[in-house]
């Protein structure tokens, strides 16, 4: 069967692709999940572990907040004839919690991003699929390199700050409540590691990542420039993401899947697919 490309502006054709898709959709954190100039990167090892039986599409867009992804979504999302989304992992909120009226201009109200989540997430061309969404909650935030790098592009006053990061992660999670959907709350995940304990710690204190206490090590670590992950965390994201799916959707789990082509070794496979051919 052959799919005409002409709404992509292209005059040639391609075979239908026989690959459903695991999906992510996010800003520049998702982006870099392919890169593996620091080393390992979650985008790339799903594609490892999918290898053969999904395929995994990274739409992450550099500095995008959750009003840009609504504007992109009805151009990124494939039709279900075309290619059907069977996991959907969306990851924003890193830019929105920017801090208003700083020159990067990527702040979106709390109460907006909530709102943005959830359209992304219900939007009709997502439905479609009826894939398996996974919401994933904003990290935490280092404030030392990061006003390294504010001060460095000229700006006067830090772009973001630690308690405001743990809103919009918080916010994160309460869609995921509300729509009863799987979450990654990846901003407890790395602050349990860096010595947060949710029991005792009380409203208005410090918290871990912030300039009114010393660097944390561990933030350190996973997080080269206050914001973006080394492999340590990209890891963690991963193994998370993972652990949700095997919770949920163990059917989805690659060990699980068969192969969309025969392995050559499959003999009575491989000529049940040569006789269809």
């Amino acid at each position: 069967m052959l799919h005409s490309l002409a709404t992509c502006g292209l005059n040639w054709t391609l075979q239908c692709t026989p690959y459903d898709q695991f999906f992510l959709f996010g800003d520049s954190i998702t982006q870099d999940s392919d890169n593996q100039e620091r080393g390992f990167g979650s985008a790339a090892a799903l594609q490892h572990t999918y290898i053969r039986r999904l395929d995994v599409v990274n739409r992450g867009f550099s500095g995008y907040n959750t009003r840009d992804a609504l504007k992109v979504l009805p151009r990124i999302i494939p039709s279900p004839q075309h290619a059907l989304i069977r996991v959907l992992v969306v990851f924003f909120g890193a830019n929105d919690a920017s801090l208003p009226q700083q020159e990067n201009n990527q702040h979106i109200p709390l109460s907006e991003y909530k709102e943005n989540l959830e359209k992304i997430v219900t939007h009709p061309l997502v439905a479609a699929h009826n894939a398996r969404i996974i919401l994933v909650a904003p990290p935490p935030i280092d404030e030392y390199p990061l006003w390294e790098s504010d001060k460095e592009k000229g700006r006067t006053s830090q772009s973001r700050f630690a308690a405001v990061t743990k809103t919009y992660a918080d916010g994160a999670c309460e869609v995921a409540a509300k729509l009863r959907l799987p979450v990654v709350n990846l901003w407890m995940s790395f602050m349990s590691k860096a010595g947060f304990d949710p029991d005792t710690w009380q409203t208005g204190q410090p918290l871990p990542g912030s300039m009114s206490l010393p660097q944390n090590d561990v933030l350190k670590e996973l997080l080269y420039d206050g914001l973006h992950f080394n492999p340590a965390a990209y890891k963690i994201l991963f193994n998370e993401i993972m652990d949700v799916v095997a919770k949920n959707w163990p059917h989805q789990l690659p060990q699980n899947l068969p192969m969309v082509f025969p392995a050559w070794s499959d003999r009575p496979a491989w000529d049940a697919f040569e006789a269809s051919s």
